[in-house]
């Protein structure tokens, strides 16, 4: 993880008020696509490791008989939870935890996803006592998201998010290095086949999920992205986040004069693990 980062448990804190809106919802076809390459059938049980407020588990939670979302930051457990009762899905419960601390009394599974939270935690730890959790049979699914768009480059509506600019205002507010939590953290660790194969799974089998071509972005819509993310959280700001808010809107009315964007999502691949010897 790098000398300069350890986890604390403020990394997300405030995020989960503005996760929902401000991140990419993932593919429509992503149920689908799990169900077929899994022979799901509404039976057995999904584990979610680092579940955030329930972004995979809600959308898929339809392929089994109960799902368990794991997170470590209560407003992100809590938002999970207000959410899983808004969508009626009453067969999902989230629990507040590192995944460190698995097992954690939670039983075994059918499936256990990683979306977009594998980095943060002890990978090989995790990796070993989430297979130890997994029925015969069962799967380890990586959803990747790091992948560039596929297919050729479309005409866009409206212009692309200024990231660069939104990363420059960033530094501006909270200096030269990436934030994490109550330290730094340049880069994510990468690697994650390897360590997966060391704690023995085989694969992967990877499985493309097919998407949009573009989305379109509120304004408010990439404040909330900016402020849902770790190395922008709201606490960071303190009592300066108001004026961050605001430059950020200025930076945004600057870059479309609709108060719109077109975004490319990334590639998603699901990426399916096995036990060996299962």
């Amino acid at each position: 993880m790098g000398a300069e980062w350890s986890w604390d448990e403020t990394l997300f804190a405030g995020a989960s008020d503005y996760y929902e809106q401000g991140r990419l919802p993932y593919p429509e076809q992503l149920a689908p696509r799990l169900r077929a390459a899994l022979g799901l059938d509404g039976t057995g049980r999904l584990l979610d490791v680092g579940c955030g407020p329930g972004t995979v588990a809600l959308r898929v939670a339809g392929l089994f008989a109960e799902v368990v979302g794991l997170d470590a930051d209560l407003g992100m457990v809590a938002e999970a939870g207000r959410l899983a009762r808004e969508c009626g899905i009453d067969h999902a419960r989230f629990v507040r935890a590192r995944a460190e601390e698995l097992p954690a009394g939670l039983g075994s599974f059918r499936v256990a996803t990683f979306a977009q939270s594998f980095h943060w935690m002890d990978r090989e730890l995790v990796a070993r006592r989430v297979r130890s959790m997994l029925e015969p049979g069962g799967a380890l699914v990586h959803v990747d998201t790091a992948g560039a768009p596929a297919g050729p480059e479309p005409v866009l509506p409206y212009p692309s998010p200024p990231r660069e600019a939104i990363a420059a205002l960033v530094r501006d507010h909270l200096g030269p290095h990436r934030r994490a939590g109550q330290s730094v953290r340049g880069t994510s660790p990468s690697g994650e086949g390897e360590i997966f194969r060391a704690c023995g799974f085989a694969g992967p089998e990877d499985l493309p999920v097919p998407d949009v071509a573009v989305l379109d972005r509120t304004v408010d819509d990439l404040v909330a992205d900016v402020l849902s993310r770790s190395s922008s959280a709201p606490h960071l700001f303190g009592d300066r986040l108001g004026d961050f808010v605001a430059d950020l809107r200025r930076v945004l009315a600057d870059a479309s004069p609709w108060g719109r964007f077109s975004v490319r999502p990334p590639a998603v691949v699901l990426r399916v693990w096995r036990p060996v010897g299962d």
